[in-house]
């Protein structure tokens, strides 16, 4: 995997994450209801859902999709810690092992 096919993926996984924490941000400023549509923060993640898309098409055209689907686990790393520094969500034990796997099982599916 280059730097540019493994950038694109990056890009992709981050944009994802950086997706679902603003949706979360956006449901706790507000309750659920039709005014939640506008609110910014569900905007501004509904634009990265978009924008990540088009990064994971151009990064599907350049690596096979059995490395690619795989990177997207780190999405759940990156959430874990985001949603522990900006939300107060709790990182147990369990947690960190189980991010641990992750991180291993991601390694070895990009060495092979």
């Amino acid at each position: 995997m280059t730097l540019l096919t493994f950038s694109l993926l990056l890009c992709g996984v981050l944009l994802n994450a950086g997706a679902q924490l603003l949706l979360k941000a956006g449901t706790n400023a507000m309750p659920l209801g039709p005014a939640l549509a506008l609110e910014p923060h569900i905007l501004g993640g509904l634009a990265c859902y978009v924008v990540s898309v088009v990064v994971w098409v151009v990064a599907l055209s350049k690596v096979p999709v059995s490395i690619a689907y795989p990177m997207l686990s780190i999405g759940y790393i990156v959430n874990a810690f985001a949603a522990w520094y900006l939300f107060g969500e709790a990182l147990s034990p369990m947690k960190l092992a189980g991010i641990g796997v992750i991180v291993l099982g991601v390694f070895m599916v990009a060495r092979a």
